[in-house]
């Protein structure tokens, strides 16, 4: 059986000439860009909680460094170094190569280099510490919505919970369906480029990981505004949109984990530099309400009267 650096040294050890030093000593070595800050946050996904253990390996490589990307994209940031810490069940080569291949795909797209990170026997879990570099000062962050300013999505919204609702026998898909709805699950797509086109545009932004409602919470709670929010102009997946009628797919929609679109706000004037900044990046971005002075978020229907909504988004002591 091949020793814990063996592993290491096959599977995760690459060139990082972004780094003063990378894998292979007791810490890297990272040094930011002159006028830069460093962005830094960290995700695990943990079997059985986050992903069922037979996925597939290359996905789960994958969406490790996914999840965590779409946190740098929210805040404007270019993704540069990532440290990966895995506890296995067992020293699997195949599985292995095939999730380092899922991670190092992605991470190449974004110029991400793995400096460092651990290995440990335990129940599968995965989890990355995720750096990039933002422009002093120019981070987007939660607290800067203000009254009238306008509420935006990217890409479309539910398909990823309702391709997990699928899988766990709650409703069916037809096969298109469910293709399309486990590859949104399964291999997100972190808005990178659209998080930094967004800078000086947006004044508030956070990605959708538990749900629209409990995400757009956020940005309230910390910019101490109120919202309101058009569910007709919701930008649901089609399978979502095929289904509204159904309790399941309103859920995804509004309360469903794992889409990885950004939620950000843009005072009015700056709606055409939004609708650039989509173009620029190659994704669609839909105004679905306003910010309001006071507390809470109003869910508006297509007579203007408020829709009652007791929906709330992924909570992982819940």
């Amino acid at each position: 059986m091949p020793s814990e650096f063996e592993l290491i040294a096959r599977h995760f050890t690459r060139p990082a000439p972004g780094a003063r030093l990378g894998v292979g000593d007791d810490a890297a070595l990272l040094a930011p860009a002159a006028g830069m800050e460093l962005a830094v946050s960290t995700d695990m996904l943990l079997a059985g909680r986050h992903f069922l253990p037979g996925d597939d390996a290359e996905g789960l490589g994958h969406k490790t460094l996914a999840v965590n990307l779409s946190d740098l994209a929210a805040m404007g940031a270019r993704p540069r170094w990532a440290l990966l810490a895995l506890a296995l069940p067992e020293a699997d080569e195949g599985w292995l190569g095939a999730f380092s291949r899922g991670f190092f795909a992605l991470a190449e797209r974004h110029g991400v280099e793995l400096v460092g990170g651990d290995t440990t026997r335990g129940p599968l879990n995965l989890c990355v510490t995720i750096l990039g570099e933002v422009e002093a000062g120019r981070a987007l962050t939660r607290a800067g919505a203000r009254p009238g300013d306008e509420i935006w999505v990217s890409g479309s919204l539910g398909g990823a919970a309702l391709g997990l609702a699928h899988v766990q026998g709650v409703l069916g898909l037809t096969p298109a369906e469910a293709a399309s709805c486990l590859e949104r699950l399964h291999t997100p797509e972190p808005r990178v480029a659209l998080g930094r086109a967004l800078q000086g545009v947006a004044s508030a932004g956070i990605d959708i990981s538990d749900g629209l409602l409990a995400d757009l919470g956020h940005i309230l709670a910390r910019s101490g505004v109120a919202a309101e929010v058009d569910f007709q102009r919701l930008p649901a997946h089609p399978a979502v949109a095929a289904r509204l009628a159904d309790p399941v797919a309103r859920r995804c929609l509004l309360a469903g984990g794992d889409d990885y679109e950004l939620c950000f706000t843009a005072p009015p004037h700056r709606a055409e530099a939004v609708g650039a900044a989509g173009r620029t990046a190659g994704v669609a971005v839909t105004c679905i309400g306003r910010v309001l002075a006071g507390a809470g978020l109003m869910l508006i229907g297509s007579d203007g009267m408020p829709l009652p909504s007791v929906e709330r988004g992924y909570d992982h002591f819940a």
